[in-house]
């Protein structure tokens, strides 16, 4: 288990800057268009030998209005017929890709993202589930996490049953700040009140796995205004509470130009909304588990995470392991094997292919050995916060000294600043560097440019 996280804020700042998340390693950036169909049915065909379980992820792309702060792929509509056509492609989708995949191999895993799955009436999200149990074996049992993220302004009188009734056991919901002034800034207006109701209607169904998701260094947030929502949050009782750093990138993220920059925090208000979110969280018992995520000691996460089994891919923090993530829909990314592959990012040639009954794959990477052992210590860093060096020598038959040369030159100084701890035959994150994972990853990121050096990795 890593260890426990002590905030320094001065440290934070000397090591801030952008990097990237590490929801996969190489990261999307090094994804092409070389990788295609044909690379992707090889993984597939090669992966079932294993029989391990399996990861579903289904992007709905569909919002009613944008979120000015959002960069994730969606398509502003009103229009319900938009849905219908979409889901009619999935369900062909989903054909496509079962062929791939043996039968005996179980989904453990379920995740519908956006976008905003709830634009969907339960109806259309309970035909996906029915088609993805028509063509691949669902997991009937109780250890299975079947999720779906949820608006809570799209949330019916019947919804949160109809979605129970159709075998969802985890809800996220997006909450990001419930200061009014915020929610008009970045165009999320909803109240503490909807937001709760949508709470008790998920626990009426007897499922009591909520996460929330919040956003610091938005628009016009203040200590007083980010605590209070803390304050209410902290009364629902989610059992998991992402909090992320907003980045302001309107030259890339469109919707983003609607913000305007004098509004925002500047980065050491940012770094006290972090600290101020530690601080709150911990002492209602929430527990720390590795970048910006927080559950409570009974979840899963932390059970996970206090076994060593915590996992890390493009849904975020895991506690189901060594399953491959087939990703559904447009833009969806999957890992398969040794492999990484991603559909097209948009409507029209997504559809063009699935029509054709052709696999939506745009583009994608082969995982070259140097990959895959890079990944591994990264996948250490970022979930352990501990990188085992004699496991990876035993894992790929290398000496860690020898082949990490540089990167452990780049690591000195975060030793001497007391960002790690250096043990044995293990390289440990301290107490005080909990909050800079990115930091250490980086630093065995093959990808990054020669002159960044590992101590100019986001750090909040």
């Amino acid at each position: 288990m890593a260890a426990a996280v002590a905030f320094d804020a001065e440290l934070i700042r000397r090591y801030d800057t952008r990097g990237p998340r590490y929801t996969s390693y190489p990261t999307a950036l090094q994804f092409d268009d070389t990788f295609g169909t044909a690379d992707y049915r090889a993984a597939a065909l090669l992966s079932n030998a294993q029989l391990t379980g399996l990861s579903l992820y289904v992007h709905v792309p569909f919002c009613a209005s944008p979120c000015f702060y959002c960069a994730c792929n969606r398509v502003i509509t009103r229009n319900a017929a938009h849905g219908e056509r979409y889901v009619a492609a999935l369900a062909r989708e989903i054909e496509l890709q079962a062929e791939l995949f043996h039968s005996r191999r179980r989904v453990d895993q379920l995740h519908f993202g956006g976008g905003t799955p709830t634009f969907l009436e339960p109806a259309l999200i309970g035909s996906i589930v029915d088609r993805l149990a028509e063509h691949f074996t669902l997991n009937q049992g109780k250890d299975r996490e079947f999720s779906i993220e949820i608006d809570p302004r799209t949330v019916g009188d019947s919804t949160i049953s109809r979605l129970a009734d159709s075998g969802f056991n985890r809800y996220s919901l997006g909450v990001q700040d419930f200061d009014p002034l915020v929610q008009r800034a970045v165009n999320r207006e909803q109240s503490v009140e909807e937001v709760g109701s949508v709470v008790r209607q998920i626990r009426a169904t007897g499922c009591d796995a909520v996460s929330f998701d919040l956003i610091y260094g938005l628009p016009f947030q203040t200590l007083p205004g980010f605590e209070r929502t803390l304050r209410q949050v902290i009364d629902m009782r989610p059992n998991r509470i992402a909090i992320y750093g907003y980045a302001h990138l309107p030259a890339a993220v469109k919707a983003q130009r609607q913000i305007e920059a004098d509004t925002l925090p500047g980065p050491s208000e940012r770094l006290d909304l972090l600290q101020l979110s530690v601080a709150v969280l911990t002492a209602a018992g929430y527990v720390h588990i590795g970048m910006d995520h927080f559950a409570l000691p009974e979840d899963s996460l932390v059970k996970a995470w206090q076994a060593g089994s915590l996992q890390r891919n493009f849904q975020g923090y895991s506690s189901h392991a060594n399953c491959d993530l087939v990703g559904l829909g447009v833009s969806a990314i999957g890992k398969v094997s040794h492999t990484l592959a991603q559909n097209h990012k948009d409507l029209e040639h997504y559809y063009r292919c699935i029509d054709d009954s052709r696999l939506a794959i745009a583009r994608g990477r082969k995982l070259t050995l140097d990959d895959r052992l890079r990944a591994s210590v990264i996948q250490q860093i970022m979930c352990d916060g501990t990188i085992d060096c004699a496991a990876v020598e035993r894992a790929f038959c290398i000496e860690f000294d020898s082949y990490f040369a540089t990167e452990l030159v780049r690591l000195r100084r975060m030793l001497d600043d007391g960002v790690l701890m250096e043990v044995g035959t293990h390289i440990r994150v301290s107490p005080r560097g909990r909050f800079l994972l990115r930091n250490v990853a980086m630093a065995f990121d093959a990808y990054t440019t020669a002159t960044r050096s590992a101590a100019h990795a986001t750090a909040i």
